[in-house]
């Protein structure tokens, strides 16, 4: 009898096995980098805007002129977010002293975090004593129709 130095199948399929598990864990850890890099996108243009449209309307005591067709090219950036929707920029139509931020197209569980997030600077957030997010939208849609809205001013 001659003793053979190769693999067996058995030790082949082990290996497979134990690569299989190794790439769905850090598939997984890749997705879940790449949500959290959207989030954090999203949250820096998001204070990048107030920071530039205030600084835009300092003067004025009111929001009016904000027209969301050219206050991009003003304040240098797209109206594009990393979720393939759009980023708005509106006056709210109950107080020109204030301005909404709306960021759409987000799937639901992202627009289910952007709500619940704390928007510090927002006036929903002030308004509540630092109890509530700030936000306001719609997050019941299971594909990329939710929209969140966040509001600025006094």
């Amino acid at each position: 009898m001659r003793q053979e130095s190769g693999r067996s199948m058995i030790e082949m399929l082990g290996v497979l096995a134990i690569m299989g598990v190794i790439t769905a864990v850090a598939a997984t850890a890749i997705v879940r980098g790449l949500g959290t890099q959207k989030h954090m996108q999203v949250n820096e243009d998001v204070m990048y805007m107030v920071s530039k449209v205030r600084e835009l309307h300092r003067e004025y005591d009111s929001f009016a002129g904000i027209n969301n067709a050219t206050i991009f090219g003003a304040i240098g950036m797209t109206a594009k977010n990393p979720y393939g929707g759009a980023y708005e920029l509106s006056v709210d139509p109950s107080n020109s002293r204030q301005f909404v931020v709306s960021i759409s197209g987000l799937p639901q569980s992202d627009c289910e975090y952007f709500m619940t997030k704390a928007w510090s600077d927002s006036a929903g957030f002030q308004a509540s004593g630092g109890k509530l997010g700030g936000a306001s939208g719609t997050c019941n849609s299971a594909g990329s129709a939710n929209v969140v809205r966040i509001t600025y001013g006094e």
